[in-house]
């Protein structure tokens, strides 16, 4: 009976060891299955990244260029408020020398006419007075 028993625990112990060689088997093949998971992972990885660089590179180029662009509509902008003020500056000087104009020619008018009507009187005086001396 001891016999039997013996039998029994090499047999188990047999059994044992085949699923464990078979474990054994299997992990193995699953650590290289995962080793060039890692692997291949590990590259592609560093790919992305490196695309990834060149995209952030790309994107603070096109940041600068807006960053550029902007200043020089800034400076646009100051340039045309400053055209702006020089047109109104010369409007108003237009404006003043158009008024003072517009007084002159009014007082040269009134000056002609005051003028023309003390003439006009002075000869009609000078020719009433030779007109009855005659």
């Amino acid at each position: 009976m001891n016999q039997i028993w013996i039998v029994l625990i090499i047999i188990a112990v047999l059994v044992t060891a085949g699923f464990l060689v078979a474990l054994l088997i299997k992990l193995i093949k699953l650590t290289h299955s995962l080793t060039a998971f890692l692997k291949t992972t590990g590259e592609s990885t560093k790919i992305a990244l490196d695309e990834l660089h060149e995209a952030l590179k790309s994107i603070k180029s096109v940041s600068d260029n807006i960053h550029d662009v902007t200043g020089d509509v800034k400076t646009f902008s100051g340039a045309i408020r400053d055209v702006g003020e020089n047109v109104h500056r010369i409007n108003s000087m237009v404006e003043k020398i158009r008024s003072s104009a517009l007084v002159e020619v009014s007082s040269l008018k009134v000056g002609f006419k005051t003028a023309f009507a003390v003439l006009l009187s002075n000869l009609l005086n000078n020719l009433l007075k030779k007109g009855g001396k005659q």
